[in-house]
């Protein structure tokens, strides 16, 4: 064993029995590199990784691989997911290096930490001659090697983006439109998401798109979230029989996922879609996420209420081989055994035919038509068909049951878990099931009690019953914003304070003043070879939009003027960089809050909390809600409370109306006029 043996991370622990000399990222580990004088080789990757397992077995696992890293580097494993800032900033130089990144990411460093050459997955003789030649360079000249890494070093310096103190007015925020018309030329009309492959969800693109057709009625742009949500829901990315998503599909018709499913991308889906149903009441999204959430539930949460990290998308065959996807795949005469005379029926619906076909005579369930139209097509009753489909689920999920299980990344992650604490309250809202409501509210506690320090950080992972790796910006923002959601589904005034403490905390420790936003790790912790400061969405929004959308929402209800000053100075700055929307759907989500349809809505009174549950099932995106039950010192609810009396106040651009008595009064303030 190596000295990943200690670790808590899965991944760290799969990489335990390598004959590889494998080391933690920590000081010792670097320092020692600085005193031997050695090259370190740093490979990043997570337990979820398919092509990492693949190099793992190919390389890692092998004597002749291990000799050659043992004798000349010191070699170090580190989960992306444990340590984001670690991957983001040498992401950065393989980038440089290649024009591309992804996951293995293998990279060769001087002794002090600068990039000198990296990439991706390599092949055994590949990586073994790679590293052979940088050694005998680093003996022979190195000057050369010195030379090059600081050139490296000055492209990932300049990457970093360039604050000033420039001040201006945003522009009014009908600017976006053409912006939005040239993102229109990438949907991928037939099936939704973008023309291209592989297909990831990008859930916060579809949020912020279909707000967008909302607030400036915009059929077409809602048609297209509505034809996206249902072509991701139909089968292959999502697991029809068991729940839940797979991070992205290999081809343009979400038919082939790359099988892991991650908390993260599975949080933010149960926020769409929620509010995708209040938007619509379309049954196929309630299926989505009710189904998504028991997988959730059964699959991904620890006693104490918090989630768990991912699912591998490998697993063992029945002959014993780990494989890609074994768990969820099924060949045709195996489903002929399990349905008997509805073969024919569950083929025509979940297409066993050369649409549903994926590779050595296994198939991956999808459907490609409406139920209705599924039911017409087989002269069966719509519901008869919802009936026997129901059946067939439930006999094919007992059928798997029986399968060896994809094995579970069961560190704890703040970030991660915020995210599916938004979901479940989202879900809450749009549903009104108190199970999603509970669930919430344990998640919450969790995460204010065990990994929020007495110091005032927030830990980043738990496992074991031990809390570790301080925190980074986005375990913050995206906290912060899932408590703001559920103070706005309780009215518990605790989770919106709990939210402005960790606002706080991050004006004071990760706030910039020279380039005017948010560095990705505390000011105050410890210093890689180049900040990180991450201001484009991705598959997560990125940290600093998160915390500008909440620094706006705060500074509303606080009537903060310095919370809004920071978040539109950021806004200011990321405007010019517009180019490419899909990078900055949650930029353009704040940008949005400034129209003149937005509003601020309050709700008082002894019974405002059942006013609010009313209130929170409409589709209400370009609306902050806020309420108290008794007398509150926040100040845009302050003096709006009378006992015995429910009142309902609609304000815009910090002027209110009058207070209104009834929740239908309240909506037709509220409701865009178009």
């Amino acid at each position: 064993m190596n000295e990943l043996s200690t670790e808590t991370s899965p991944y760290l622990l799969q990489h335990a029995n390598n004959p590889i000399h494998w080391k933690a990222w920590n000081e010792a580990t670097l320092e020692k590199a600085k005193t031997e004088n050695k090259l370190i080789v740093l490979s990043v990757g997570y337990s979820a990784c398919h092509w990492c397992h693949v190099m793992e077995h190919e390389s890692f696992e092998e004597d002749e691989v291990a000799e050659v890293m043992n004798r000349n580097f010191i070699s170090i494993k580190v989960d992306r997911e444990e340590r984001p800032d670690v991957d983001a900033v040498y992401m950065k130089a393989v980038q440089l290096m290649t024009g591309q990144g992804g996951w293995p990411m293998n990279v060769v460093l001087l002794p002090d930490g600068r990039p000198v050459w990296g990439g991706t997955y390599f092949r055994k003789e590949n990586w073994i001659s790679a590293l052979e030649q940088l050694q005998e360079l680093f003996k022979s000249e190195p000057q050369k090697v010195l030379e090059y890494a600081e050139k490296l070093h000055a492209g990932v310096q300049a990457m970093i983006p360039v604050g000033n103190s420039e001040e201006g007015p945003i522009p009014h925020p009908d600017n976006m439109k053409p912006i939005i018309e040239k993102w229109s030329r990438s949907f991928d009309d037939e099936y939704g998401g973008y023309a291209r492959a592989p297909k990831f969800m990008l859930p916060d693109n579809y949020l912020f798109l279909q707000r967008y057709g909302y607030q400036e009625n915009r059929p077409d742009i809602l048609a297209f979230t509505d034809l996206t949500l249902t072509r991701m829901a139909w089968g292959g990315l999502f697991d029809i029989v068991g729940g839940g998503f797979s991070r992205y599909s290999v081809d343009m018709r979400w038919h082939v996922p790359h099988f892991e499913k991650m908390l993260y991308d599975n949080g933010q889906l149960m926020s769409l879609y929620a509010e995708g149903y209040k938007r619509t009441q379309n049954p196929l999204y309630k299926e989505v996420i009710e189904k998504t959430l028991v997988f959730v539930k059964r699959e991904l949460t620890h006693e104490s209420g918090a989630f768990y990290s991912a699912l591998d998308a490998d697993s063992l065959t029945a002959a014993n081989h780990l494989e890609e996807g074994a768990f969820y795949v099924w060949e045709k005469q195996e489903l002929k055994d399990l349905l008997g005379e509805d073969f024919d029926l569950f083929s025509a619906i979940f297409n066993i035919n050369e649409t549903g076909y994926w590779e050595d005579g296994k198939f991956v369930l999808i459907q490609t038509l409406p139920l209705n139209e599924l039911a017409q097509n087989a002269g069966i009753a719509e519901e008869a068909l919802r009936h026997k489909k129901d059946e067939w689920e439930k006999l094919l999920f007992a059928e798997r049951e029986k399968r060896q299980r994809p094995r579970l990344d069961d560190k704890i992650l703040t970030s991660w878990n915020a995210l599916m604490l938004k979901g479940y309250t989202d879900c809450y809202m749009a549903l009104g099931n108190e199970e999603y409501l509970t669930a919430a509210l344990k998640n919450a506690a969790f995460i204010t009690e065990v990994m929020w320090s007495a110091d005032g950080h927030l830990w980043r992972t738990y496992k074991n019953g031990t809390a570790k790796i301080e925190g980074f910006l986005e375990d913050y923002a995206l906290t912060a914003q899932a408590l703001i959601r559920l103070y706005e589904a309780t009215l518990n005034e605790k989770w919106l304070k709990y939210a402005r403490q960790l606002t706080d905390y991050c004006l004071d420790n990760f706030y910039d003043e020279g380039q005017q936003f948010f560095a990705y790790n505390s000011l105050k912790g410890e210093k890689l070879i180049a900040p990180h400061f991450e201001t484009e969405d991705n598959v997560i929004p990125a940290s600093n939009s998160v915390m500008a959308n909440a620094l706006y929402t705060l500074s509303l209800l606080y009537d903060n003027s310095h919370y809004e000053k920071i978040a539109l100075q950021m806004l200011y700055h990321i405007l010019p960089s517009l180019d490419y929307p899909s990078a900055f759907s949650n930029w353009l989500n704040l940008w949005l809050s400034l129209s003149e349809d937005n509003r601020e809505f309050a709700v008082c009174g002894d019974k405002a909390e059942n006013a609010i549950k009313e209130l929170n099932k409409e589709y209400l995106p370009h609306v902050i809600k806020a309420g108290c039950t008794s007398e509150t010192d926040i100040p845009f609810l302050k003096n709006r409370f009378v006992k015995d009396t429910l009142m309902f106040y609609v304000c815009k651009n910090k002027a209110c109306n009058l207070p209104v008595s009834t929740i239908e009064e309240a909506l037709n303030d509220i409701k865009p006029k178009y």
